[in-house]
């Protein structure tokens, strides 16, 4: 119970943020991510380029929108409201899909709208023009966001795997004092010395692992 509580803390690093590890994973390969070629358009001041530009400016920010996180940015709070408008914003993403520009992640509640990313910040679109969807500063921090989790992340378990050790050679410890302690008491004469340093050695380490387990 207290090694899964120690790695649960791992993990709530991660839902801080909204994230889950394979979120983590695909942001990671977003911003490594080359010119992949797609089968649309990415011409600037079209729809399909201000909606990319749009996810792109999320996903640096580690979050993955959804249509209408989409629309309040792009269009303002209104445009969430009118239900025809919703529906043609999420026709033209799912084209973009199609497109292999977008791509539409599973929910994390059933009841949610569908969440959209990018696999990659750069595209040549169908008309060979190399599309850049956000700046390379932008990119670097967005990583460097990502490396401070997974480090926060890591630390938790490194530290559970440290007290796991010395918890099992502090149990080895003292189960071989007590040994000992038994086999002297068994013999014909009891050699206190034995007895003795058995005895201090197994109560100093019991004192140990009672305080290790009480600081945890």
């Amino acid at each position: 119970m207290f090694f899964q509580l120690k790695l649960l803390k791992g993990v709530n690093s991660l839902s801080q943020h909204g994230l889950r590890p394979s979120d983590i994973q695909f942001l990671q390969e977003a911003a490594s991510a080359d010119y992949k070629i797609c089968s649309i358009r990415l011409r600037e001041g079209e729809y399909q380029y201000d909606l990319a530009k749009t996810i792109a400016s999320f996903q640096v920010e580690l979050c993955f929108p959804d249509v209408k996180d989409i629309i309040k940015r792009l269009y303002g709070e209104e445009k969430t409201n009118e239900v025809r408008f919703v529906r043609k914003i999420q026709t033209i993403l799912k084209k973009m899909e199609k497109g292999k520009v977008v791509k539409i992640l599973p929910k994390k509640n059933p009841w949610e709208l569908q969440r959209y990313a990018l696999s990659s910040f750069k595209f040549q679109d169908v008309n060979k023009n190399h599309v850049i969807l956000t700046a390379d500063q932008q990119i670097r921090q967005m990583q460097s966001r990502l490396h401070s989790i997974l480090s926060q992340e890591e630390k938790p378990k490194a530290r559970a795997s440290d007290i796991r050790t010395k918890l099992f050679i502090l149990i080895c410890i003292i189960a071989t004092s007590y040994t000992v302690i038994l086999w002297d008491l068994m013999q014909p004469t009891i050699n206190s010395i034995i007895f003795v340093i058995g005895l201090s050695i197994a109560a100093t380490c019991s004192l140990v692992l009672g305080k290790i387990l009480s600081q945890e």
